[in-house]
């Protein structure tokens, strides 16, 4: 497949994310502690990285900042080419709606429906009218086994449902890098595997880069590459999954 051909901007010449000497601290004077040390990494277009390492060790950190959801203190970040380090609020909102994250709080508008929360990331998407957004929803939320939930409001939902709801928003905007921290944490193995298998598709036929943060064995194969994190650093020479 050409991934070059089917992603556009800055990232289809190179990496999709460039890290190099990032540090972060939290915390200041006595109280400052350093959670992220040297980091150095590269994501391309179409290429799933999985991130492990025990808790605490600064792995959503680094998703932040490659998010660009936090500020670049020490080192460079960039991402579709564009640096992060020094980057205002305007650039980094800009930037962010290029870029599908999944996170564990789910953070789904409790007075939206899923139909309705899924269709917010189809909103990022220019010139769709309301009926193909409506109907983009619709799709991924019968792609992640919700396609009888789209009128639950969050609080119908349980907290697999919740996880998959914010799935299929951050997949519905078709990212070109997509974030995921323990994607298939609240998942059932099959369901887990279901939604992982989606993320992949997504890597292979959009070239979207992804960097996802787990613990799940389960799911280890998807992987193009393995990093371990550890006390702020990464290990050094990350191996591609057999």
């Amino acid at each position: 497949m050409d991934l070059d051909r089917l992603v556009s901007g800055p990232a289809a010449s190179g990496a999709v994310v460039q890290v190099a000497g990032l540090s972060h601290w939290y915390g200041a004077g006595s109280m400052q502690r350093q959670v992220l040390q040297s980091v150095d990494l590269a994501i391309a277009p179409g290429e799933v990285v999985l991130l492990t390492g025990p808790s605490g060790c600064g792995k959503t950190t680094l998703l932040t900042l490659v998010g660009a959801l936090r500020q670049v203190q020490q080192g460079s970040v960039r991402v579709f080419g564009e640096e992060l380090h020094g980057a205002g609020r305007a650039s980094r909102q800009r930037l962010r709606r290029r870029i599908g994250m999944i996170f564990q709080g789910h953070n789904l508008l409790r007075c939206l429906s899923a139909e309705q929360n899924v269709q917010m990331g189809a909103d990022l998407l220019p010139g769709l009218g309301y009926r193909a957004r409506r109907d983009r929803a619709r799709e991924w939320l019968r792609a992640v086994g919700l396609g009888d939930h789209l009128n639950k409001l969050p609080h119908d939902l349980s907290g697999g449902q919740k996880q998959r709801v914010a799935i299929a928003r951050a997949l519905a905007a078709r990212p070109q890098l997509l974030l995921a921290d323990e994607p298939t944490a609240a998942l059932d193995s099959r369901s887990g595997r279901e939604v992982v298998d989606l993320l992949k598709g997504l890597s292979r036929e959009q070239g979207c880069g992804v960097l996802m943060v787990t613990h799940d064995p389960r799911i280890l194969d998807v992987a193009d590459r393995l990093v371990q994190m550890e006390d702020g650093q990464l290990s050094q020479g990350a191996r591609p999954i057999e």
